[in-house]
Parts: C-alpha cells; sequence; structure tokens
C-alpha cells in the first residue's frame, strides 16, 4: 500500500494557480468560476491530505458564503475524511470535492488536468 504525503513539488504550483484563481474569481464576486477553481484545485490536490483537506475546508468555507446548508453539511465529512482517504490511497479520482456528486463516485478527469499530471510527471490514480 502506498501512503501519500504532501503534494509533489512539479504538482504544487497548478495546484496553488487553481486556488489562486479561485481567489481572484471569489474576492469579484465570481462564484460560479470561483467554485469551478475549487474543484480542479481538489482534483489535482485530492490524492495528498493536506491539499485535499485544505481543498474541503475553503469548499465549507465557500458553503457558508453561499449560504448552503447542503454544502456545509456535506463538506464536514468530507473534511474529516478526506485527508485520511488521501493518506493511505483511496479517493475516487476525478471526483471534484461538491455535495453535488457522491463522494465516493471517481469522475473521468478532463484533458487539461489530465496534461497538467503528465507535464507534472505524476500519476492522477
Amino acid at each position: 500500500m502506498k501512503f501519500y504525503t504532501s503534494i509533489p513539488e512539479r504538482l504544487k504550483p497548478y495546484y496553488n494557480t487553481e486556488l489562486d484563481q479561485y481567489r481572484t474569481e471569489y474576492a469579484i464576486g465570481n462564484l460560479k468560476n470561483a467554485w469551478t477553481h475549487l474543484e480542479r484545485a481538489h482534483i489535482i490536490g485530492q490524492k495528498y491530505p493536506y491539499a485535499h483537506t485544505f481543498v474541503h475546508w475553503k469548499m465549507l468555507q465557500f458553503g457558508f458564503k453561499i449560504k448552503s446548508a447542503k454544502e456545509i453539511i456535506g463538506q464536514i465529512p468530507r473534511l474529516i475524511f478526506g485527508g485520511v482517504k488521501s493518506f493511505v490511497g483511496k479517493i475516487p479520482v476525478g471526483n471534484p470535492g461538491g455535495v453535488n456528486v457522491p463522494p465516493l463516485k471517481a469522475f473521468p478527469i478532463e484533458q487539461d488536468l489530465q496534461d497538467i499530471f503528465a507535464k507534472a510527471g505524476v500519476s492522477s490514480i
């Protein structure tokens, strides 16, 4: 069994770019675009406990921002258990992380995100 810890240095800039774009869109009130960048950061970082947990923390905060009880309640178990599942390598690959999708369902990874994993020289699975 492979234990994952921190996001690889070659992948970190892509993860950070998505979080920066999230913050930019959030700050100017483009909440739909902001959320998309959180989902992308989730897919990039979901194998790595800290990165995965951090995105769920941001998603929980987002739920408060949009006053969505469903998102708030749904993010709490994801926040608690997501990092643990990352640590032991049991993640639903490609899952965007929001409560609008089942928490354990895998999804196809968009081509541009596959390209990011390839450029960084890391596997998405």
